[in-house]
């Protein structure tokens, strides 16, 4: 039994009709973010008390780390990963799927000034409102942040290309969370690194009225009022409704060719961070191949 078994049954129920039919999902979520986009930075600031800083910041952080650990294990509050100094080489190169306005790959090169970061997404006013923050880096050839579009299920890179790769808030939009996962780790080297920051539901039973309350009801007003879109800021909460628990990601990312899976909560339990490290056994081939199977 995971973790969460259970916990979303209820909740289930009455919140199908906010999110598109999974046929439509991929042209919805495009659209719809390109409609939110002028006003996404500062709701998601607004919606998280500004607490979206320092995930970011602990998620790229992961990138540095060693887990000696049993797959698939929470970690307990407190601990954290032993440093190492892999990613501290101007050699190295991360993709930040789905950047949104790229704050996530900025704050890569913050940690780690000397990486390159392809910062990848599907959405074109996005992108958009991620150029203008990349003005005042140093300008360099290659460039330190180069911004692409693309899908996170076909993505246009060769096997074995990065040295890790990063996430946020990204995996409630895709269409294929195994192929996404699959996609990730065909591209990047083996030893590679993978960091994911996503929402998930608490399991606090005291906290999970309120959160519900928030996320369902606050969250779509708020949003709604500074954007103009609450169909949009309906859509973002009740994707968490059915999506996968932290455990639940942990066997799709080990399926997917990841080892060493952990994650940690953060917030109250409201997000969960993975990181893992990609196998030295399975091809590119092999990992789409894997992926495919398990969807």
């Amino acid at each position: 039994m995971t973790e969460e078994q259970g916990n979303g049954g209820a909740e289930e129920q009455g919140h199908r009709g906010a999110l598109p039919p999974p046929e439509g999902k991929a042209a919805y979520v495009r659209q719809m973010f390109g409609r939110i986009a002028r006003r996404y930075d500062l709701i998601n600031h607004l919606m998280t008390l500004g607490r979206d800083r320092a995930w970011r910041r602990y998620a790229v952080n992961q990138l540095d780390g060693r887990w000696p650990m049993a797959d698939g294990q929470p970690e307990q509050e407190g601990s954290g990963p032993r440093k190492s100094k892999s990613l501290n080489h101007k050699s190295k190169i991360v993709l930040d799927l789905a950047t949104g306005t790229g704050d996530l790959a900025l704050q890569v090169l913050r940690q780690y000034p000397g990486a390159r970061v392809i910062a990848l997404d599907f959405s074109s006013e996005m992108l958009a409102l991620a150029r203008p923050k990349t003005a005042a880096l140093p300008a360099t050839s290659p460039p330190s942040l180069s911004l692409v579009a693309g899908d996170a299920l076909r993505l246009p890179f060769p096997d074995n290309t990065f040295d890790a790769v990063v996430t946020g808030f990204a995996l409630r939009n895709v269409t294929d969370i195994p192929t996404t996962f699959g996609e990730m780790a065909r591209v990047t080297r083996p030893g590679g690194q993978i960091a994911c920051l996503e929402i998930t539901r608490p399991l606090r039973p005291w906290f999970r009225p309120l959160f519900h309350l928030y996320f369902y009801h606050l969250v779509p007003l708020i949003g709604g009022l500074i954007s103009g879109q609450r169909a949009a800021y309906t859509y973002l909460p009740h994707s968490l409704t059915s999506f996968l628990t932290p455990d639940e990601i942990v066997a799709v990312m080990q399926q997917a060719g990841w080892q060493q899976v952990r994650y940690r909560r953060l917030g109250l339990g409201t997000v969960a961070i993975h990181r893992g490290v990609k196998g030295q056994r399975l091809s590119g081939t092999d990992l789409a191949a894997s992926a495919s199977r398990n969807r």
